[in-house]
């Protein structure tokens, strides 16, 4: 999943980055504006109902009702697919004609199937990240779709050189998504039955899936308020920044790729740990994995926060090098997050979904608040301490909450003692010399940092059976045992516990 998630950012954000580069502001604004909004269709079209397909299906005892809730949800899903693409195509007269903008008309009409591709996809990928089968999610979200839109992206735009081919720039989106469906389908009609094998359902299956699936439609459609409403309250007072604050808002998620991966796997796993009354498993795996994204995102905490006009220009151009402020305010929300840990994903699996809506209710409300409170007059740094605030409160939530009730937590020693022997020094260098640099030598310091904070782990010995069992992982998809690197790590915790 690490891996797909990888491939998949770095292909989307490639795209975005040439389009940034290529498209006149207005159409890079009308794009940016089409993703939230369609994001925010397929939120209420999801129903609540993939999370809790996720989670459903490894808790269930038999094949039985799995096939009811495998059934009970296509059916549903299939439906509300068809509801809000049509939906979508007609908002976009509408809000076109509201705008004063034909491009934006067409360019909601064009994500018309990007919401009905977007439905149906969770639907699939979520039925098999409940058997812990992430390979059509890798292949075909994450993989094929992303990187048949770079192509086709890098195709139309280096043929017709810019602007001319906005067009069919959206056509290349329909097709990918439609490439991504088409993919999917066919993983599902030679790999389901090896997962579930045709035989009898179990009726009674559907109406606990629906219960279920009701507080985690909330969850989604707030979650998706507390990631875009800031967005979308900006394009309603100040439209022409909105292509400028989606690309700075583009980098503080890169911050969060590793925790969308781990979230991913995690739900399944953790819901066998619980179901098994296995808490310590969830703990141990949490602690762990936490850690270990934390290396994903704290390079580029510190390159974004405290070189932001640097990266800025690095990443897009001058012209976008002109918000430093609000990327600051967006990694800080983001990088918390993130030093969190999967904490939704797990309060899913001990089945805590009340305190999730609460949760996700409160975030998405003090992003609206916030948004409308400070937009009008700050414009895009309003909409920036919007959204880091939202989405910093939220996993703080989770985290107090599942640390209460049932004692996970991602801080142990062996993981905040690495985060703090890495944060602190590099914070003070970088505070303390006034440097500013710029280039290929950003990418090369953010190498460095992350090669500190491996270093830092193995040092201070802050490796745990969790670490081992990662390695051994490692080692299988390179092909090779690790000598060296297993050396140093039990070393360090012999010596460690020799100590104590």
């Amino acid at each position: 999943m690490l891996l797909g998630t990888l491939v998949y950012v770095g292909a989307t954000f490639l795209t975005r980055v040439y389009l940034v580069r290529t498209l006149s502001l207005t159409e890079w604004s009308d794009f940016a504006f089409a993703v939230a909004l369609a994001g925010l269709l397929a939120s209420f079209g999801t129903l609540g109902l993939p999370q809790a397909v996720a989670r459903s299906l490894p808790f269930a005892p038999g094949n039985d009702e799995r096939r009811t809730i495998v059934r009970s949800a296509s059916r549903l899903l299939v439906g509300s697919a068809v509801g809000f693409g049509v939906g979508m195509f007609v908002t976009g007269d509408v809000l076109g004609g509201y705008y004063h903008d034909p491009a934006l008309a067409g360019t909601l009409e064009a994500f018309s199937v990007a919401v009905a591709c977007s439905i149906v996809s969770t639907l699939v990928i979520s039925v098999f990240q409940g058997f812990e089968d992430v390979r059509p999610n890798v292949v075909y979200v994450q993989i094929l779709n992303p990187a048949a839109f770079f192509l086709f992206v890098f195709l139309v735009l280096h043929v017709s050189k810019g602007s001319a081919a906005f067009t069919e720039v959206l056509g290349g989106y329909v097709a990918a998504n439609s490439l991504m469906i088409a993919g999917l389908a066919l993983y599902v009609r030679r790999h389901l039955a090896a997962h579930l094998p045709p035989g009898p359902r179990a009726p009674a299956a559907a109406r606990k899936l629906y219960l279920f699936a009701i507080p985690l439609f909330v969850v989604g459609v707030a979650g998706f308020v507390t990631g875009n409403a800031d967005l979308l309250i900006l394009s309603a007072f100040h439209y022409s920044a909105v292509g400028s604050y989606s690309a700075t808002l583009t980098l503080a998620r890169l911050l969060q790729i590793g925790m969308g991966s781990l979230s991913y796997i995690f739900l399944p796993v953790a819901t066998r740990f619980v179901r098994e009354h296995d808490v310590e498993g969830v703990q141990l795996t949490y602690a762990t994995a936490t850690k270990w994204v934390a290396l994903t995102a704290l390079p580029l905490f510190f390159l974004f926060f405290f070189f932001p006009v640097g990266s800025l220009g690095f990443v897009y151009s001058s012209q976008y090098s002109g918000a430093p402020l609000d990327l600051q305010i967006l990694v800080a929300g983001s990088m918390v997050s993130t030093l969190v840990g999967p904490a939704a994903a797990t309060q899913v699996s001990f089945g805590q979904t009340r305190l999730l809506v609460y949760n996700a209710v409160i975030s998405a409300s003090v992003d609206v608040v916030l948004a409308f409170a400070l937009v009008p007059t700050y414009g895009a740094v309003g909409a920036a301490i919007a959204w880091a605030s939202a989405n910093a409160l939220n996993p703080l939530l989770s985290i107090i909450e599942l640390a209460y009730f049932e004692g996970v937590h991602p801080f142990r020693r062996h993981y905040l003692l690495p985060v703090a022997l890495t944060g602190v020094p590099v914070a003070a260098l970088f505070f303390l010399v006034p440097v500013a640099p710029t280039g290929l030598y950003l990418p090369l310091i953010g190498l460095a940092i992350a090669g500190f904070f491996v270093l830092v782990v193995l040092l201070t010995g802050s490796v745990d059976h969790g670490d081992a069992l990662a390695l051994e992982v490692v080692e299988r998809m390179l092909g090779r045992r690790l000598t060296l690197l297993r050396r140093v790590g039990s070393w360090r915790v012999r010596r460690r516990n020799r100590a104590g």
